[in-house]
Formats: structure tokens, sequence, C-alpha cells
């Protein structure tokens, strides 16, 4: 089959991908759009995870402001260059990524930020809540680490439902954007401001 240029065309904008890699997608799949955009896809996040611990030395403060100015964030979102910094799409990645704080309230980038006596204390409250339920002692520690990754899903930004689509998560969100970019994307920090807040 004869893939046209604008199908390639279509494809590069939909994925991010180089023109030969989505005349090959194409062509494998027969114009299928849905399948070549899905294989291209797979083969760039597992790119992305190779990525993954690259060195993030650039990047942007992003800011933004809620409704009527009562809510606030700013954020650092890094990646590998300047190039990828002064992309529009990049700061557009921030201003969702900052949309999704206003609208979710994480408290902590990843688990990484909780110090170890918050994650003892609250294993330990959540261990207690199962005791009252009457668990067993081995019922407890088969059903603790769902808990804990529910707790760390509600106050870690990256592992909380994105507010857009919950079926992926922020970290979801910012692997799709190294496959994209082709550089190691991460939050380094951010502040949530809120009238009358603490």
């Amino acid at each position: 089959m004869a893939i046209s240029t604008e199908l390639i065309k279509d494809l590069r904008e939909r994925t991010g991908a180089g023109m030969m890699d989505c005349k090959r997608a194409l062509e494998e799949f027969n114009g299928d759009m849905e399948k070549s955009v899905n294989s291209l896809r797979e083969k760039g996040l597992a790119k992305a995870a190779k990525r993954a611990g690259r060195e993030t030395g650039e990047g942007k403060i992003i800011s933004y402001l809620h409704g009527n100015g009562k809510t606030g964030v700013i954020l650092e979102l890094n990646c590998e260059t300047d190039f990828v910094a002064n992309n529009a799409d990049f700061e557009a990645l921030g201003k969702e990524i900052a949309l999704q704080i206003t609208a979710m309230s994480p408290i902590f980038v990843t688990e990484e930020g909780i110090s170890k006596e918050e994650i003892e204390n609250e294993e330990r409250i959540q261990k207690a809540l199962l005791e009252k339920e009457g668990k067993k002692p081995e019922q407890i520690e088969k059903i603790l680490p769902g808990k804990m990754k529910k707790y760390f899903s509600e106050i870690c930004l990256v592992h909380q439902a994105y507010f857009k689509d919950e079926t992926k998560t922020i970290n979801d969100l910012l692997q799709e954007a190294i496959a994209k970019f082709g550089e190691n994307i991460t939050v380094r920090r951010f502040s949530r401001y809120q009238v009358g807040g603490q």
C-alpha cells in the first residue's frame, strides 16, 4: 500500500515521532492510523524509560493563577536542554501539571519527599484501622501495601490520577512527554498558594 505524505504528517503530529518512523509504522500496519499511533507510542515509552535517569539541568518556572486569583501555583519543570525548555508544548505541559496541582492539592512530588517518620506513622495508622476491622496480622501484611499505595496516590503529584483523564497518572503524562521530546523531564518542586489557606 502506498502511504501518502498527508498520512505521514498526520501521524507525526499525533505522536511527535520522526518522519521515517511514521512511514515505517504506517507501512507495517497498512495505513491503519490507530495501530500505527499505538505502536509508535509503545516504542516511544520504551525509549522514555531509558532516558528517565538522565540529568535535567534546564527547564522553566511555570506560574498559574486559577479563576479569580484565589489559588496559584509556581512549578519548576526540568528537562535536558534549552531547546525543549523553550518549546511551547513543554510550557503547555507545565500548565497542565500546575492545573493538576491547583485541582488536586498534592503535598509532595514523589514519596521520596516524605520523611521516613511520616511514612512509618501512616503505616501505624493504617495497621490500627485494619486491626479495628478485625483483620489478622497476616491479612494486614497483605492489605497494607495497597493502603500505602492509595495514600501516596493522594499526596504525591506523580502518583495522582490526571484530573482530565483518570486512566492516566501524572507520571504517565511525564513519560509521554519524555517520549515526545526525546529528553528526560521531571517536576523538581512546586508551591501551591490559596487565599486564606496555610
